[in-house]
């Protein structure tokens, strides 16, 4: 008891801002009483001498009283009830002042009752003196910045902060006025007129101040070089009522009337889908207070730990809000980075991650999960001004890094992507997101796709839609074969492009646009993209065919428009092989269990600190720096309406590519058989019996050439007898000798 009653007086105790607060209820709810006469003499005392102090404000002083009581009570740090209360006082004396100013400035010397009935004593001593010193606009002024100073220490806001909420208050008033203008001048509808079925129109979405640093949301540009706009092109709401309306009356059936998609234009062109129908995120994420709450724990935390650094910035994000810190000079960067745990404890957080330092800067971040997460979707990234700029036939839409800026991936620059993550991290999100974006965007003479899905669950939504090549393949084996026809398309365009004299797809297509180059003998291919949605499962089938497919198409598809999409839930050096990472240098890393599993995906650690639902680390070519991202949301419903537009608008017309790889390569077969066929079952002999897969030792045996027994060993690598060349080194028998006599 006696160090409680000493921490009361000394009011360093903890307890200090709730018996503030509890003295300030009390006596606001005292006065309150007395301006009915039931607080008896004493608050009939209070009263009349708040109000010879205060004059006409002492009608607000109970429930400014209760509001501090409140605040310091229930809604406040016990770290800023100093700051509070100081503020509080501030506005309130600068406002009053302000009001005694303008409604005449008695004199305290002069008629008392006048003084009461308009600032009372405090608002005479202050506003009086002013005014004969500065005059009255400088007094004005002057007592003007008074009180904005108070409210803006009270709740603790900036000036633009305090300017925008007026802003918004404003405008909301005067939407609110011009709506309820509108009702009453508009006229009586027409019951007579409704058509049969009338719906609700949703009610105007709500304005969430709270969100920070986001960026603006505004509908891309009409694309340029002639192809239309999807918001152009879609048609209003009000048609596409009477649209259905027309089909009630011809009595068509409910299914075209209920999902039917909109039909394909008159003239036979394709209309890209519109960006209404994807939904956009309604707010969330986290608030000021509870920003500036971790803030003060995470300065207090390294205070304590005796680390001399200043919290400079802090940039919250849809996820995770980083906190960006600054030594002071003689401060090791490791005094920070091994305090991770620490401050994780402090912020009662399970994990953090460090950036030490930040790209660019000299600070270190301090990246925090958020509480309240904000929802990211697609339509939200492909309705930005990154998206409307970036018109790119291969741009997709990814997510929002930590800032809450709008991310889009091109295809085309990475140029191949490999993305990796535990069970339910969100890689099926993201592929969903790249598909629908590239439906989105792209017309299909302009993309083409194959898919490769071995889990059957994923991918076979999207058969039907026109830009797929073949439908969308579940058998292991056929996803090899659609790998190797991929190479030969690979190879065949190279071949026109040679005889073309370009470099590249860009280069080609502009050349065929042009007319430099005939139809019969020069086709203007498409981009191709493979998406590839479990690659583990293709690694254990055939290894080898697979690895050798990916890496050849990796190491020269991108010049020919072919890009690889490679997605694994398993990330160990089995599938993600040291080949394959040499060839594919852009990964999505989303959450992993180990620091193991992150470095074989990025070759860093960081993979293991997220926090899933679609939280990844993004790592390019171009940017080898890890950067944070939150992977867009698409639902299976928008995902469908996409899918039922863009199967409208054209007809999916299939290629039989796996069947087609299968016949090249038999007749490739048979033709190098028919060469010298004695020749190549003496070989293929003797690499079985001696389990040695060596071009020199066929040398020295057949009596031929190095070219002539590399030619052989190539024929006994398309048969499955030998594996692919590893340079130097012989390469592998695929076959035994019981096999072979089989």
């Amino acid at each position: 008891m006696a160090k409680l009653f000493e921490r009361i007086r000394f009011g360093v105790g903890p307890q200090t801002p709730e018996l503030v607060g509890l003295l300030l209820v009390g006596a606001g709810l005292l006065v309150a009483l007395a301006f009915f006469e039931s607080s008896g003499p004493l608050g009939s005392w209070a009263l009349d001498n708040i109000r010879s102090m205060v004059g006409l404000s002492v009608y607000v002083a109970p429930v400014l009283m209760l509001m501090l009581g409140g605040a310091l009570l229930l809604g406040r740090a016990r770290s800023e009830y100093r700051r509070l209360l100081f503020g509080a006082f501030l506005g309130f004396v600068g406002a009053l002042s302000l009001f005694h100013l303008i409604s005449g400035n008695t004199p305290l010397a002069g008629d008392a009752e006048r003084v009461q009935g308009t600032g009372g004593a405090v608002g005479a001593l202050i506003a009086f003196p002013l005014e004969r010193l500065l005059g009255f606009w400088g007094t004005f002024l002057l007592l003007a910045a008074v009180a904005a100073v108070g409210v803006m220490a009270a709740v603790g806001a900036s000036l633009r902060e305090v300017i925008e909420a007026a802003g918004e208050a404003v405008s909301y008033v005067v939407r609110q006025a011009k709506s309820g203008m509108s009702v009453l001048t508009a006229p009586a509808p027409d019951t007579s007129r409704r058509p049969p079925s009338s719906t609700k129109r949703p009610p105007a979405p709500e304005i969430r101040p709270d969100r920070l640093h986001e960026a603006p949301r505004t509908r891309p540009a009409p694309a340029e070089g002639g192809a239309p706009d999807a918001a152009a092109e879609a048609p209003p709401k009000a048609e596409k009522k009477a649209a259905r309306g027309k089909k009630q009356t011809a009595k068509q059936p409910a299914e075209k009337q209920a999902g039917a998609p909109a039909p394909a234009p008159s003239d036979g062109g394709y209309a890209l889908p519109p960006l209404e129908l994807l939904k956009t995120g309604d707010g969330g994420g986290e608030s000021r207070r509870t920003l500036q709450e971790t803030a003060r724990r995470l300065e207090s935390a390294l205070h304590h730990h005796d680390v001399d650094a200043e919290l400079t910035n802090v940039v919250p994000g849809p996820t995770v809000t980083r906190y960006e810190i600054e030594l002071s000079p003689g401060v090791k960067v490791s005094r920070v980075t091994g305090l991770a745990g620490d401050i994780a404890y402090a912020l009662a957080t399970p994990d953090i991650r460090m950036l030490a330092p930040i790209p660019g800067r000299s600070a270190i971040g301090v990246e925090v999960p958020n509480r309240d997460r904000r929802l990211v979707t697609l339509g939200d990234v492909l309705s930005s001004d990154e998206a409307s700029r970036n018109r790119a036939p291969l741009a997709v839409g990814l997510g929002e890094d930590i800032s809450g800026r709008p991310e889009m991936l091109d295809l085309e620059q990475l140029p191949h992507v490999l993305i990796a993550g535990a069970t339910g991290a969100g890689k099926s999100s993201c592929i969903n997101s790249i598909v629908t974006s590239l439906l989105m965007r792209a017309r299909p003479d302009d993309v083409r796709l194959i898919m490769v899905d071995p889990k059957r669950v994923e991918l076979g939504q999207y058969n039907g839609v026109p830009h797929l090549l073949t439908r969308v393949i579940t058998n292991p084996k056929k996803a090899v074969e659609a790998l190797q026809w991929a190479v030969a398309e690979m190879d065949r365009r190279y071949e026109l492009l040679a005889e073309s004299g370009v470099r590249d797809i860009a280069g080609y297509r502009g050349k065929h646009d042009s007319g430099l180059l005939t139809e019969d003998a020069f086709d203007r291919f498409p981009y191709l993209v493979v998406l590839i949605d479990e690659l583990n499962d293709l690694m254990m089938v055939a290894g080898r065919d697979v690895e050798s497919a990916v890496v050849r198409l990796a190491q020269m598809a991108r010049a020919v428009g072919i890009h690889l999409v490679i997605a694994t839930q398993r990330p160990s050096v089995n599938v993600i092989t040291g080949v394959i990472k040499a060839n594919v240098p852009s990964r999505l890393a989303f959450s992993v269990a180990s620091q193991t599993d992150s470095r074989v995906i990025i070759d860093a650690v960081g993979a293991e600190k997220l926090i899933g639902m679609g939280d990844m680390l993004v790592v390019t070519a171009r940017e080898p720096q890890a950067r944070r991202v939150q992977g867009a949301w698409v639902s299976e419903a928008e995902v469908s309406e996409v899918v039922d537009w863009v199967k409208a608008q054209k007809q999916a017309e299939y290629r039989e590519i796996a069947e087609e790889a299968a016949v090249k390569r038999a007749e490739a077969a048979e033709e190098e058989d028919d060469e010298d066929a004695d020749l190549v079952r003496r070989a293929e002999e003797l690499v079985v019996r001696s389990q040695l897969g060596s071009t020199s030792m066929l040398q020295r045996k057949l009596r031929v050439g190095f070219a002539r027994a590399g030619r052989i060993m190539d024929i006994l690598e398309q048969r499955g007898v030998v594996g692919p060349s590893e340079g130097s080194k012989a390469r592998e028998v695929l076959i035994s000798a019981e096999e072979l006599d089989g």
